[in-house]
């Protein structure tokens, strides 16, 4: 799950990184919804059932180098409340957790020295 935001319009996409190719996709450009956290959530249920049409049930989020709050955030809520999981074996993993560090590294913001 790719995600995309402007100042005027946000966008998703399902890639298939081994093929290179897009499987599914949504975006608010051409609509008459604004850049809004609630638009955002709408947006994620809205492109999980896309996918999920296609046979996707679980996704890797790639932010897009966005800080993993506001829009972001609540894209992959939606995306979650819509079925899709980011989990091994389909398990769901709490948004908040899912872009924290593996090792547990970060504490606070800050790394230990």
């Amino acid at each position: 799950m790719s995600i995309m935001l402007s100042n005027k319009n946000m966008y998703v996409q399902f890639i298939d990184d081994t093929k290179g190719v897009t499987l599914a996709s949504a975006g608010t450009a051409g609509s008459d919804s604004k850049c809004t956290v609630a638009a955002a959530r709408d947006l994620g249920k809205r492109a999980a059932e896309s996918a999920m049409d296609k046979g996707i049930r679980r996704m890797v989020v790639d932010r897009g180098g966005f800080r993993f709050h506001g829009r972001v955030k609540a894209i992959v809520d939606g995306a979650l409340e819509a079925g899709l999981s980011t989990g091994k074996n389909g398990e769901q993993r709490p948004a908040e957790t899912a872009d924290a560090p593996p090792d547990g590294s970060e504490k606070n913001g800050k790394e230990e020295k």
